[in-house]
């Protein structure tokens, strides 16, 4: 039987290995930052209306530059951010936020270009960076996840990067930027720089988007997506803002026709009904924060979020406690930095089903008694 290593793939693809995280079938799945209310009745029935209405059509190829959606797109932003004025020509969609990364580094890097990031963050970043040919440079995170502003600049001017990818709220430790963190990397940035906001709905009110900073910053990109706050995932539909001018330079590298008529369709329904869609996020952010309080009251260390995700620790083994969960029925993620777990916000049932399996399988997974956890707070030894 032929195996991969009997094919002529390229080298620097030998040893690598495919995103993704595990697809069990669980009671509780709470491993892929999804959202979990489901659309309504009504919903589904308009989602199927607009689907019959171009299913008539689609012997022809559908609008390539997918212009309504991406003016509706525009007036979501707007929106969601007010102030920020943005045009349909400011704004681009694909399948999916990987497909809008994709679509960046197949413009702005490729061969003897690189790419610089701050791990732990999306895994995504160095795999498409990788297949794409770009170098991937780690400059990594702070203790606390965080970016110091100077650190990011010294790391920027040392190895000047085509590409330097933010993400705020960061995957997997949910931890959001400060404004000048990214102002400062746009400033000693040569090339472009990407935000990545797939989390940006679940931000906290104080906490603001970059999309703020995109007037006068033509080599800013500020990427989300329809998958997790407006609860689309099977949707996959991404999207990103920036100057005209790098719409031009992604329709070089774009495929043609790259968007189907169906699912420009359902990102036009979904938009339509976004009230009913991003219903639930005040929920989940409550249920985020209230997650935060108990975990760090039951002494486990805690990373700030601002997405629907909790990064939690420390483990000296998280393997044997992600068994264990799943053992329970829980499917959370070992995923980000070594000894840590994440967990998905889901609804108050799954979550009190999560908070029962973690603590039912206390008895061999103490955490490691932190001196502080990230807000600040003395923990004592459990």
């Amino acid at each position: 039987m032929t195996s991969l290593d009997d094919l002529p793939l390229r080298d620097d693809l030998r040893g690598r290995k495919p995103y993704g995280a595990p697809q069990l079938d669980v009671p509780y799945a709470l491993n892929t930052n999804e959202n979990p209310y489901p659309p309504s009745e009504a919903l589904v029935k308009a989602l199927g209306e607009a689907v019959m209405d171009v299913a008539g059509t689609l012997n022809r190829y559908p609008d390539r530059d997918a212009v309504a959606l991406r003016e509706d797109l525009a007036a979501f932003l707007n929106a969601d951010t007010p102030g920020i004025g943005l045009t349909a020509g400011q704004v681009w969609a694909a399948n999916g936020s990987n497909e809008i990364l994709q679509q960046i580094l197949l413009a702005f890097g490729g061969a003897g270009r690189t790419a610089l990031g701050f791990e732990p963050s999306y895994s995504m970043h160095p795999i498409i960076t990788g297949v794409s040919g770009t170098r991937w440079i780690d400059a990594f995170r702070d203790d606390d996840f965080g970016i110091e502003p100077a650190r990011a600049i010294e790391a920027v001017e040392e190895h000047r990067p085509d590409v330097v990818f933010l993400t705020s709220p960061n995957n997997p430790t949910g931890t959001a930027l400060p404004l000048e963190a990214i102002e400062a990397v746009l400033e000693a940035a040569p090339g472009m720089v990407v935000v990545d906001e797939a989390y940006g709905e679940f931000r906290r009110r104080e906490t603001p988007s970059a999309l703020t900073l995109l007037d006068g910053n033509p080599r800013l990109i500020v990427t989300r997506t329809m998958s997790k706050a407006f609860a689309m995932a099977g949707t996959r539909l991404g999207y990103l803002a920036a100057d005209p001018a790098v719409l031009d330079a992604l329709l070089l590298v774009r495929l043609p026709y790259h968007l189907s008529a169906v699912t420009q369709a359902v990102a036009r329904t979904a938009l339509a009904h976004g009230e009913e869609l991003l219903g639930g996020v005040g929920a989940l952010r409550r249920e985020r924060d209230g997650l935060v309080a108990w975990l760090r009251a039951e002494g486990f260390r805690v990373a700030d979020s601002d997405a629907n995700f909790v990064l939690f620790g420390t483990f000296p083994d998280r393997r044997k406690v992600w068994e264990d969960l799943l053992g329970r029925g829980v499917l959370i993620r070992e995923v980000g930095p070594p000894e840590w777990l994440r967990v998905t916000i889901g609804t108050p049932e799954e979550m009190a089903a999560f908070r029962t399996a973690l603590l039912q399988s206390r008895g061999g997974t103490t955490p490691h008694t932190p001196r502080t956890d990230f807000a600040g707070n003395s923990k004592e030894s459990l």
